[in-house]
């Protein structure tokens, strides 16, 4: 991952992490998605079944803040962004969420929050999932 054609973060196999924060999230939220990321069985064993977490493959995480997650383009040509937090809030979830998969024995690297990020991404798999926990 890049910003302003400089490296800043870089992971071999594992996961590519696109947070959202949505008004209203706390730190419940983070702490639970953390764990949850940790030990999602997403990965193949030798079986080909998705049987594996992250944790039990030694794969890393790279958690990149995705604020256009929320964005909602039913009405007009232009998404609206009402249903995402505030920069205020959400920059220290992200950092708490990927802190919290760090201490769940994830190594992670983050990118930097409000920055225009190159992410390059080889897509081994793909295996895509949306979680989102409920207030």
């Amino acid at each position: 991952m890049s910003v302003a054609e400089r490296r800043v973060a870089e992971i071999g196999p594992g996961l590519v992490v696109l947070v959202g924060v949505g008004r209203g999230d706390g730190e419940a939220q983070a702490d639970w998605l953390a764990e949850k990321i940790a030990h999602l069985r997403i990965f193949e064993d030798k079986g080909g079944k998705l049987n594996l977490s992250v944790l039990e493959t030694g794969g890393s995480a790279l958690v990149v803040s995705q604020f256009t997650l929320y964005g909602d383009a039913q009405k007009g040509r232009r998404p609206g962004f009402d249903d995402a937090a505030l920069p205020a809030e959400a920059e220290p979830l992200v950092a708490r969420f990927a802190e919290h998969l760090r201490s769940c024995g994830v190594p992670t690297q983050t990118g930097q929050f409000r920055a225009n990020m190159l992410v390059e991404i080889l897509n081994d798999g793909p295996v895509t999932i949306l979680l989102e926990k409920q207030p």
